[in-house]
């Protein structure tokens, strides 16, 4: 604490050649790392996650770390790292610890840096023969050989897997008390190195292997050589209204960040939705389910509803998408029934009737390997199938005679009009579904946003006898947005399942210079492929759909009469 606050200066705007005083929270995380020691006489805590809201002087802290492992904690030959995904953000905290070895006479004596000013890539002390130095994820693809003292790695929520940290960990055997020092916000992708990192240190924090909603403290030690930090939100916590929460991300509120910036970046939360989940991340250290936010959790729970499709609908017509998989994906099979017309005002004040629709999804996955795949997916696969919201038939790939029967079921108990379908797979689920004599219209629906599917002929037919422009085939931006707006405008009730909502908040999208937009599974922390089906069902739905002729005078309706009494 004393070299943080008598040989460190910090650098830059207000806070430009200042001494670095430790906030209390600042002070109980390095009296923690460095205040106690193991049975061997060594430092207790050779990792550290700190999780906390963007712009608490994460980096200086860590930076000052650093500084500190190379030219006081009397080890010879220290190797200190700042070490990150990229060359840049790597920089990014080594030029932090740059600029307060630049402020500190101490340390100008004592270290020399190589680089030009601006430029420098090393920072050595002779004395003891030790570095600090940047360290990026293209430099460890050969990086074999190090020894580190300490390693410092930022912003672990965009780490693409564990192999820097790895690296650098392998090196800890040569060392008695070296430090993975873990700094971060919170991030999106569950499936990443930081989620499984954070999950750990939330057990380690909590004494349990399964903390609560409350993280209520149990005693069981997890990990004694773990220090963990992990700033969050409560549960009921709403940062968008009650601005008491935000002290819970940001424990240097009120010392750096000021509730004035946090107010305004609230506002841009609430005016678009698009920066709505990048900020809920950054700044409230709440995981989210994607970068960027599809629609708000509370917006689709509003249209999902517990109802018996079979019971409600038997008999009434049935539109199906179908998003097939192979050995690793979940083949969707999505059903949409209309249910009528809603009056919908548009923004010139004119009404309009747009159709309205039931919804559902059926799923299927391999059965051989659900346990292997719901533990890299990190998700309850197991726990669906059980509830019933997932099939799991036998065998390594996907059984498309179990989803062809299924096929022939609703075939019997509904009028469906169609299934819209993506190529992949699909001649050999077609061939299941004609072997079990279902006859059935078949309509290509692509999943990309770069080509639309051709026109049925017999659409085409229809529009040239009528003198009527002729029509487009199916398309994926379509889709979605049909699919958006009828969510937004209430207009679509969706049979309440995990699988779906899971899905649909999961949702990651590509678009073009038209902000046309279509999903990308590549980019998704989850598996979508039931949001997928559901926009190709619902394309296939609006596209077979007529809405009915608004009146908006007697003599504009085809059915008003004159009674002549």
């Amino acid at each position: 604490m004393r070299f943080f606050e008598e040989k460190l200066k910090l650098s830059e705007g207000q806070f430009e050649g200042r001494p670095f005083l430790l906030h209390p929270s600042q002070a109980f995380k390095i009296g923690s790392i460095f205040g106690w020691m193991g049975p061997s006489g060594y430092r207790r805590f050779r990792r550290v996650y700190i999780e906390e809201g963007k712009g608490n002087g994460k980096s200086p802290f860590a930076g000052g770390i650093g500084l500190y492992g190379l030219t006081a904690d009397k080890e010879p030959g220290a190797q200190c790292f700042a070490a990150a995904a990229t060359k840049d953000q790597a920089q990014i905290l080594f030029r932090d610890a740059v600029k307060m070895r630049g402020q500190s006479p101490d340390l100008l004596s004592r270290t020399t840096t190589s680089g030009g000013p601006g430029k420098e890539y090393n920072i050595a002390h002779l004395r003891s023969q030790s570095f600090f130095r940047p360290l990026s994820k293209e430099a460890g693809k050969t990086g074999s050989g190090l020894r580190p003292h300490f390693a410092l790695c930022d912003e672990v929520h965009e780490h693409p897997d564990r192999g820097t940290m790895e690296m650098l960990e392998r090196g800890f055997k040569f060392r008695q008390q070296p430090l993975l020092l873990m700094i971060t916000n919170s991030g999106s992708d569950r499936n990443s190195v930081c989620w499984e990192e954070h999950e750990h240190a939330v057990r380690v924090a909590a004494g349990t292997r399964e903390p609560d909603d409350d993280f209520t403290y149990v005693g069981e030690v997890i990990d004694d050589t773990t220090f963990a930090y992990v700033c969050a939100l409560d549960q009921d916590d709403d940062p968008l209204e009650n601005p008491s929460c935000w002290r819970k991300a940001n424990p240097l509120l009120g010392t750096i960040l000021t509730e004035e910036y946090l107010a305004g970046v609230v506002a841009q939360a609430k005016q678009m939705p698009g920066k709505l989940n990048g900020i809920l991340r950054l700044h409230f250290c709440r995981w989210t389910d994607a970068d960027k936010a599809w629609m708000t959790r509370s917006t689709v729970e509003s249209v999902m509803d517990d109802f018996d499709p079979e019971a409600e609908h038997a008999g009434k017509e049935l539109f199906c998408g179908a998003d097939l998989s192979g050995s690793k994906d979940i083949t969707v099979l999505a059903c949409v029934v209309p249910t009528g017309f809603k009056e919908m005002e548009r923004e010139d004040g004119t009404l309009v009737s747009l159709p309205t629709f039931d919804a559902w999804v059926e799923a299927w996955t391999p059965g051989d390997t659900l346990k292997v795949r719901a533990a890299a997916d990190k998700a309850p696969y197991d726990l669906w199938v059980d509830q019933g919201w997932l099939n799991a038939p036998p065998g390594p790939r996907i059984r498309f005679d179990f989803v062809a029967a299924r096929v022939q079921q609703l075939h019997q108990i509904f009028d469906i009009k169609g299934i819209a379908y993506d190529r992949y797979a699909y001649d050999k689920f077609r061939e299941e579904v004609d072997a079990l004599g279902v006859v059935v219209e078949h309509i290509a629906h692509p999943q990309g946003g770069k080509v639309r599917a051709r026109p049925e002929p017999a659409k085409v037919d229809a529009a040239k006898a009528a003198g009527l422009p002729p029509p487009q085939g199916l398309w994926m931006p379509g889709s979605v947005s049909e699919l958006e707006n009828m969510i937004i405008d209430g207009r679509i009730r969706l049979r309440r399942s995990p699988v779906l909502i899971t899905a649909l908040m999961g949702a990651t999208f590509d678009h073009d210079p038209q902000d046309n937009r279509w999903f990308v599974k590549s980019k998704a922390t989850v598996r979508i492929d039931a949001a997928v089906a559901l926009a190709i069902a619902i394309g296939l739905a609006t596209d077979s759909v007529a809405a009915p002729v608004v009146a908006t005078s007697p003599w504009e309706d085809p059915n008003f009469k004159i009674a002549v009494v």
